[in-house]
């Protein structure tokens, strides 16, 4: 999280506030009381001096309208010394006109040569000619000081309405007056800077006890978003910040236990993901892959960095024909195939659509699942009906034409109805083999059955079973043994073994061409003898090789059908080997012959070569 710059902190923002709001009360209290001292102060200062100013102006009536005799002193110096009486403190000069506008007296003792000189102050001729009142604030030139000037009509009487005799003119020094306010200002001024100094420690103290509190709820939000639940906010007391900071650990704990399930419900998420066998791919709401499996990646053959972010359409292949919004509606899942030359492989995909309550599409999950096996399986089956629907219609049509044949009159001709009784009896004998058979595959799947097992010699159970072909063989076939004469024991069930060999010798007969050579063997591989029957026949092609254990599998279907074969003798030897614990495989080269192999487990240690 960025660093916040001090300026921009909440504690220098409350300081601020705070010492703005007093400067601004300050201001206003000290404008408000400014403005009203300098009132009050200029007011008693004018009272002052029209208090005196009355005095002087009824000396200088009695003056002026006073009797003169020549022992008397003049009215100039009589006025002289009644206006230095009175020209002190806050009065700079006092002046006397007479009403023709000439100056008589002042009292500035150095300003006496204006005595009989014309007044050039408008003030005193507007007082004479109005007979009023009059005053003004001037700026003195000589001094460049303030100064309250004032010019008033000197009346005959004390009656105003009595005929105006002079005037009198006062220049008073009201700069004192704003001296006196600068000097209360700069006291303002000072107290107030001392006031905000108090204030802003006391603003830093008190900001501190609100920001505190607030600091460490943003160290331990800042500690949250790392995932680091354990630190919790210092609560300092029990106002509302208090009751914040106890909520704020309320809520880090309701976090850090949701955090827990939800990581809790991820790890199990995630180990489902990678343990189940179903590919499992998931996208963004524009069709972007954002999650895969291992299974979907092994399933694709491709690598997490090449699916990511890229169309789950692009990726499954499928682009051409279906788009992300044709995949959102899919209700039916769709199986892809991915078969190679090397393996086949063919998956179902279902689509499941993620969506809020309110119907927005989040995202898709499609589920892939391997159904190789069970296509499979599925074909196997259809051919399996197909074969024995085929094998046992070949005997029926032949029985039916034959019955027909016979039902029409062929049963009175001695010489045809022998031959055709007998074909008849040969096709249901062969279809009960053909049902036999079935009905032992049938157990076998189903595991209906039990091996009666004995210990016996193998050397000697061989060698009886290849005399009995030996004896009743009617090609001209060569039997030739590589039997060791070392005695090998093993457990088996006989008659089980005895139908595999049967199986696989009767085979290796049917296939041989007359004079050819059919071999017979065994040889001690570690625990297990491995069995060789081996024929001069004509070969299996090699693409076929892995078949021929397969039900009703039949390289030369028509060769081997003549030869009243129902395709399930080495399927039946199959699942007997492997009912021993053995197994069985062939080895062929077309043209020149078939070799037969299986193994069982043995009991007496031996040794034995064939080639």
């Amino acid at each position: 999280m960025q660093k916040v710059s001090f300026f921009r902190s909440i504690h220098v923002k409350l300081v601020l506030i705070y010492v703005l709001l007093i400067i601004i009360a300050l201001q206003i209290i000290g404008i408000y009381f400014s403005n009203k001292l300098e009132d009050s102060l200029k007011s008693s200062f004018q009272d002052s001096i029209l208090q005196r100013m009355d005095l002087i102006q009824y000396s200088i009536r009695e003056e002026l309208t006073k009797e003169r005799d020549e022992t008397a002193p003049t009215l100039e110096q009589s006025l002289n010394i009644a206006l230095r009486e009175f020209a002190t403190g806050d009065i700079n000069e006092i002046r006397v006109i007479d009403q023709r506008n000439r100056i008589i007296a002042t009292s500035d003792s150095e300003n006496q040569s204006i005595i009989g000189q014309r007044s050039n102050d408008d003030i005193v001729k507007k007082a004479i000619s109005s007979q009023t009142y009059q005053e003004e604030i001037a700026l003195d030139a000589d001094t460049n000081t303030r100064v309250w000037l004032i010019a008033s009509p000197i009346f005959s009487t004390a009656d105003p309405n009595s005929d105006v005799i002079g005037a009198i003119y006062i220049e008073s020094n009201i700069e004192k007056v704003y001296d006196t306010m600068n000097d209360i200002n700069r006291i303002f001024a000072v107290g107030t800077a001392i006031s905000l100094v108090i204030t802003v420690i006391l603003g830093i103290l008190i900001a501190r006890t609100i920001t505190r509190p607030i600091l460490d709820m943003r160290k331990q939000a800042q500690a949250m978003s790392r995932g680091n639940f354990s630190r919790k906010v210092r609560v300092y007391g029990d106002d509302e910040i208090g009751q914040l900071a106890i909520t704020f650990n309320h809520l880090t704990n309701r976090l850090q236990e949701a955090q827990s399930s939800t990581e809790a419900e991820r790890r199990k998420l995630a180990s489902v993901l990678a343990n189940m066998t179903d590919g499992v791919i998931a996208t963004d709401r524009k069709g972007k892959i954002i999650l895969i499996n291992d299974p979907a990646l092994s399933f694709l053959k491709v690598t997490r960095e090449e699916t990511l972010n890229r169309p789950i359409a692009s990726v499954l292949g499928i682009e051409e024909n279906y788009s992300f919004e044709d995949l959102i509606h899919m209700k039916e899942p769709i199986n892809l195939d991915f078969s190679t030359e090397e393996a086949p492989l063919i998956l179902r995909a279902n689509f499941s659509v993620i969506q809020k309550e309110t119907g927005f599409v989040n995202g898709l999950i499609t589920v892939l699942h391997d159904i190789t096996e069970q296509e499979k399986i599925e074909m196997e089956r259809r051919e399996f009906v197909a074969n024995v629907s085929h094998e046992l219609r070949t005997p029926l049509t032949t029985m039916r034409s034959y019955l027909e044949a016979l039902a029409d009159g062929a049963w009175k001709d001695e010489n045809i109805a022998p031959h055709f009784i007998n074909v008849v009896q040969t096709e249901t004998e062969r279809m009960i083999r053909l049902v036999n058979d079935l009905l032992d595959l049938s157990k076998m799947d189903a595991k209906d059955y039990q091996l009666n097992k004995e210990v016996v010699e193998f050397n000697s159970f061989f060698h009886r079973i290849i005399d009995r072909f030996e004896m009743s063989k009617s090609q001209n076939v060569k039997f030739i043994r590589y039997i060791p004469e070392t005695p090998y024991f093993v457990e088996i069930d006989t008659d089980k073994l005895t139908q595999v060999l049967d199986n696989i010798i009767s085979n290796a007969i049917k296939y041989s061409p007359d004079g050819g050579n059919i071999r017979f063997g065994f040889t001690v591989q570690g625990n297990m003898l491995k069995v060789m029957i081996s024929d001069d026949g004509m070969g299996i092609p090699k693409e076929n090789l892995g078949k021929i254990f397969d039900r009703f599998y039949r390289v030369d279907k028509a060769r081997s059908r003549a030869m009243g074969g129902t395709g399930l003798g080495l399927a039946i030897a199959k699942e007997m080997i492997k009912a021993h614990n053995g197994t069985i495989w062939a080895e062929s080269e077309e043209g020149v012959g078939t070799t037969i192999f299986f193994t069982l487990p043995y009991e007496i240690d031996g040794a034995g070569d064939w080639e």
